[in-house]
């Protein structure tokens, strides 16, 4: 005979309590909905970054959203339906069924990476895929991600286990060390 598992979700919308949680926009559609949002009185992140575009007569430098499709929200429970109502939101994120907030020093984590400077110098540290880190030094200290795969000296691939996203960092092998 089988026995039925009881399936428990997790909710971590509060009443009081405001915390960030991942929206998922229409493509291309972050910073209309980071505008909408704010028009709402709705507390809104979207970690943009600078990239250098070059065409054939000029070098344009283009602002584009971290993470394509994602935008965070700090909201109570009650703003949770205002924010659904939004033209060109599709859903709140959700892991395994749950509805889990992202803590706040993630968001902060976030916004040290885009102030963060690309190019660095390189010196030689053994770390192998799988690795957990932590930056140690510079404008992401305290970053902790697990190792995804080395590309080059100085690329890394890193995931950040709450968001459940993989950013490549450029970053010096002296800033980091294995937890």
């Amino acid at each position: 005979m089988e026995t039925l598992r009881q399936v428990v979700v997790e909710n971590h919308l509060d009443n009081k309590d405001a915390k960030w949680f991942a929206v998922y926009t229409r493509y291309k559609r972050e910073k209309v909905v980071e505008r909408l949002l704010k028009e709402k009185g709705i507390e809104v992140y979207l970690p943009i970054q600078k990239q250098t575009r070059r065409y054939t007569r000029k070098v344009r430098i283009v602002e584009l959203p971290l993470l394509s499709c994602y935008i965070f929200v700090k909201i109570v429970k009650a703003e949770y339906v205002s924010v659904l109502e939004t033209e060109n939101v599709v859903r709140f994120i959700h892991f395994s069924k749950n509805l889990l907030s992202i803590p706040e020093k993630e968001i902060n984590l976030m916004q040290r990476i885009v102030g963060e400077v690309d190019e660095l110098t390189v010196l030689d540290r053994i770390y192998t895929e799988g690795d957990i880190i932590e930056v140690v030094a510079g404008n992401l200290t305290g970053l902790r991600g697990k190792l995804i795969s080395r590309q080059g000296k100085k690329c890394f691939l890193v995931e950040l286990s709450t968001v459940g996203y993989s950013l490549q960092i450029n970053i010096e092998p002296h800033l980091l060390r294995k937890v």
